[in-house]
């Protein structure tokens, strides 16, 4: 029997739980729309006119769930866990690394974290890059890997959160399964690297479940230290 994650596993990442334990084009926009108060944008696809969630326990920092370079509010009812695939323990290593890396990086970011309230209930994650690549730059690469999705119909816009600067895009995103769902991320820089915060909507919920967390988690987040 082997851990394949600190806490629980997201609901993304069943397939993989049972594969170890068993041993088995985007459309680019110029980001020239500042997200402010006053230009709200109200519906679809930005749907400024939700707000955000209300916070109950915090994420990030280095002691925090989630250790990372930033700290960011949790919404009430959900829960933050760091995300650890260990592939080696299972009996077929090679086939479960390559479900690990589907499944866990994209784009060239590799997700860190899960925010989430259990299974069919839609996730927040965290996606950490390598030194050196813009907000913009993430966001773009992210969007372009088609592993697991295609993107399309992205749009983006500047973004500042206290003393972080960073994008923030929408986008469609259609999956092997032809399930088509709207996506929202944000990406700010932070010591050196940029920061993904991501919605994943499942067959169960919708914009107005998922964007109250994303917007509290993203409006809420702050350099750790």
């Amino acid at each position: 029997m082997c851990t394949v994650l600190r806490h629980r596993l997201p609901a993304t990442l069943a397939v993989l739980a049972l594969l170890v334990s068993a041993g088995c084009g985007v459309a680019d926009e110029p980001a020239d729309e500042p997200a402010s108060a006053e230009s709200a944008a109200v519906g679809e696809p930005w749907y400024d006119e939700i707000t955000s969630a209300d916070a109950d326990g915090a994420a990030g920092g280095a002691d925090g769930p989630c250790p990372l370079p930033v700290t960011f509010p949790v919404a009430e009812g959900w829960q933050a866990e760091t995300i650890e695939v260990d592939p080696t323990t299972a009996e077929d290593p090679e086939l479960a690394a390559e479900m690990a890396a589907i499944m866990t990086l994209r784009g060239g970011a590799t997700v860190r974290c899960e925010v989430g309230r259990g299974p069919g209930g839609g996730f927040l994650r965290v996606w950490t890059t390598e030194q050196g690549v813009t907000p913009r730059a993430a966001l773009d690469a992210f969007l372009a890997d088609t592993s697991l999705e295609q993107a399309t119909e992205a749009q983006f816009r500047d973004l500042t959160v206290d003393d972080l600067t960073g994008v923030e895009a929408t986008w469609v995103s259609q999956n092997s399964l032809d399930e088509v769902n709207r996506g929202w991320g944000a990406a700010v820089s932070a010591n050196g690297q940029a920061l993904l915060f991501v919605t994943n909507e499942s067959v169960f919920t919708d914009h107005s479940d998922m964007l109250p967390v994303y917007r509290l988690a993203v409006q809420g987040v702050r350099t750790a230290g």
